[in-house]
């Protein structure tokens, strides 16, 4: 399939046809940004709530262990005895731990993907396209 697309100018003033598989690869390259950008946000807020559960889990240990602490369950606070907060604030972490994890080789798959996309546009168009963040 070899369609026309509009023609881009590199810097050294030559045309050069933007040809199907071009345009294949910028698009996929929109795509992966988007992607990333959305895995980026995700892991922003997991290590977020990482960083409030270890808050979390020094406060618990200075409590008294006869005093049943109010702890979050969706919406609704559950008075739990002591022990049991600890537990379960162990067990939230280390969910917490494998999704920032796996957000982290998803991120850094598509990162290589992307720049092996880059390689071959910079080398074709140069300057005339802009693959960077702003």
């Amino acid at each position: 399939m070899s369609g026309k697309f509009p023609l881009i100018q590199r810097e050294d003033e030559r045309d050069v046809e933007v040809n199907w598989e071009d345009q294949q690869r910028i698009n996929q390259f929109s795509k992966l940004n988007v992607r990333l950008e959305r895995l980026e946000d995700s892991y922003k807020t997991q290590k977020t709530e990482k960083e409030y559960l270890d808050d979390l889990a020094m406060e618990i240990e200075l409590l008294d262990d006869e005093e049943p602490v109010p702890y979050r369950i969706g919406d609704t606070f559950v008075m739990l005895p002591l022990e049991e907060a600890q537990e379960r604030v162990e067990k939230d972490k280390d969910t917490i731990d494998a999704r920032v994890e796996d957000l982290d080789s998803q991120i850094s798959a598509i990162a290589e993907e992307m720049e092996v996309l880059k390689k071959a546009l910079y080398g074709k168009f140069g300057r005339a396209i802009n693959l960077e963040k702003d």
